[in-house]
């Protein structure tokens, strides 16, 4: 029987600070602004926050190359601002989870200055390796971001190894001292009060033995190599049994490259070591494994995503929802359409929303904000769009096509500030913003929607409110009705004799839609449409962008 957590009837809105609301006016978002918006995220009917990192960083990946563990960074606020906010969504009802990073460090780590001058007991906190014969690498493997993934270390005149970026070497979660060190970081957040963990590229903890080179993979070589790695889930089993339990907590892992049935030997809930798992698999509907490899969108694509997910999950795990965060561009610039910028938005807002699993909105994403295109590639702050402008194919593309492509596939896109209002810098700072805000805030803005019933971010609040109304949405059964439309999402829940219907039209052109077998739509009621809820027999002809939700009552 599937187990009632606290986390399966919530809706998460994801904060990435730096971009969020500026409260002391120094340009950066903090956690002063996140305090004035509190009632703004409880009005849109979230009760859980996710952090992206607040803690002390060189900002190097903005806040995932973290220096010290265990504080706030002052440019947040620090600890006593950090508390005000959590005390501050306690009291509103909401959940607070945090991002806890530990398959790398800042190079500026107190551990790695040790390590690389071999000061014990930190000499094997990293994986360090010596130079093959002829000053070779210790292996073939890529980083994720920035070329290959061993740099040379002059001080300890030794290779490390760094997935991420440069300044980001990776742990060596193999020594039990390291293991001690994650457990003491879980420990002091949770005596904090917080209410669980969002876990950066958790898969990647474990590295296969020997290191050996990766002659299977083309690109990214070594992910299969240190992805699910031998001893991953014994150590993720050791941070449940050690810091975890006798506290009520939802841990989320970001697994790259995982199907549903691997998922489940992390997130099965007779067995496994976490609740659920960001998976990549519905961000891949417009490319190849990474948003820099672009294809054409295909909804089929997307929903057979989806529904894997549902289906496989059903019973056994649950399901974390989401369609934006920091690491990728604006949904409605790839899946929706701009020229349709509302109506798409509130269709892919139903598309996924009424889902079976836990739903995570992205800060802006209510709003409908789109891509960043700014003129001059000097302009990205992200590490790994700056290193693909400046290498990836520059021999053989044009400046401008490179600069398209970071248009299209930057995580900037997501990271630009906050559009709040028309007024200067989108209301996100009285002083000079740390990053370019995207010009079309003057008519995309919070503060222009907010009395607009037909706005997209009313449309998310009446969704959401339908959502936590209807337990058939959060708990029944899954069905998609029209797996083969590359045009229609069609998908039904179930509990007992209550049923949802939601139609979804992912292009332009009109489509005709009938009702499925068993689904008499005069015995339905319309709650929720992105057009006018005109009655229209048992079928019709699709507007762009389309969405119908159906509610079947148990006593119709």
């Amino acid at each position: 029987m599937e187990q009632t957590r606290w986390y399966k009837d919530r809706v998460f809105y994801q904060i990435w600070p730096r971009s969020f609301k500026d409260g002391d006016g120094d340009g950066v978002g903090d956690l002063y602004g996140v305090y004035e918006k509190l009632d703004y995220i409880q009005s849109l009917g979230c009760d859980g926050i996710w952090f992206s990192p607040l803690y002390p960083s060189p900002g190097v990946d903005c806040g995932y190359d973290i220096s010290d563990y265990m504080d706030i960074d002052p440019l947040y606020g620090g600890m006593e601002a950090f508390r005000k906010v959590l005390d501050g969504a306690h009291e509103r009802g909401m959940k607070v989870i945090m991002d806890l990073v530990v398959n790398h460090t800042s190079d500026e780590h107190e551990w790695f200055q040790k390590s690389r001058r071999r000061i014990e007991p930190y000499t094997d906190y990293y994986i360090w390796r010596p130079a093959l014969p002829g000053g070779k690498l210790p292996n073939n493997w890529d980083s994720q971001f920035e070329g290959k993934a061993w740099q040379w270390d002059e001080l300890r005149q030794e290779y490390y190894l760094h997935i991420f970026a440069v300044k980001q070497p990776d742990l060596n979660m193999d020594n039990p001292l390291v293991r001690e060190e994650v457990k003491k970081i879980l420990r002091f957040w949770l005596a904090q009060g917080v209410d669980g963990f969002r876990e950066d590229v958790i898969t990647f903890i474990s590295k296969k033995d020997g290191l050996p080179n990766d002659y299977w993979m083309p690109t990214v070589r070594g992910i299969f190599h240190y992805n699910h790695g031998p001893r991953v889930h014994d150590y993720l089993a050791e941070f449940r049994r050690d810091a975890l339990s006798g506290y009520d907590t939802f841990t989320l892992g970001e697994a790259p490259l995982v199907s549903p049935r691997r998922a489940l030997d992390y997130v099965d809930e007779r067995r496994g070591q976490l609740d659920a798992m960001i998976q990549f698999q519905s961000m891949e509907a417009d490319c190849f494994m990474t948003d820099y490899v672009p294809l054409p969108f295909s909804a089929r694509r997307l929903k057979r995503a989806f529904d894997r997910w549902q289906k496989k999950l059903d019973g056994r795990g649950w399901n974390m929802l989401y369609l934006e965060n920091h690491d990728h561009p604006r949904v409605i610039s790839r899946y929706g359409s701009e020229k349709y910028r509302v109506e798409s938005g509130k269709m892919l807002a139903c598309a996924y929303l009424f889902l079976k699993g836990t739903p995570f909105i992205y800060q802006g994403q209510e709003l409908g904000m789109v891509n960043w295109r700014p003129d001059d590639p000097d302009l990205y702050e992200d590490v790994q769009t700056r290193w693909h402008y400046a290498h990836m194919l520059s021999h053989i593309l044009p400046d401008r096509v490179r600069l398209k492509w970071c248009h299209r596939s930057s995580r900037d896109n997501a990271r630009t500030p906050m559009q709040w209002s028309a007024e200067e810098h989108a209301g996100f700072t009285t002083g000079t913003p740390w990053f370019s805000v995207n010009d079309n805030y003057r008519t995309i803005n919070a503060a222009a929607q907010e009395d607009d019933p037909d706005s997209l971010l009313n449309f998310y609040r009446r969704a959401i409110r339908l959502r936590k109304e209807l337990r058939v949405i959060r708990h029944g059964s899954f069905t998609d009705h029209a797996p083969l439309s590359g045009s229609l999402y069609v998908y039904s829940r179930r509990l007992g004799n209550e049923r949802v219907l939601v139609v979804c039209s992912f292009v332009e052109r009109p489509v005709r839609f009938r009702a499925p077998d068993g689904f008499d739509l005069s015995r339905a009621e319309l709650v929720l449409c992105n057009y006018g809820a005109e009655r229209s027999g048992n079928g019709f002809i699709t507007k762009p962008y389309e969405c119908r939700v159906y509610h079947f009552a148990q006593n119709r």
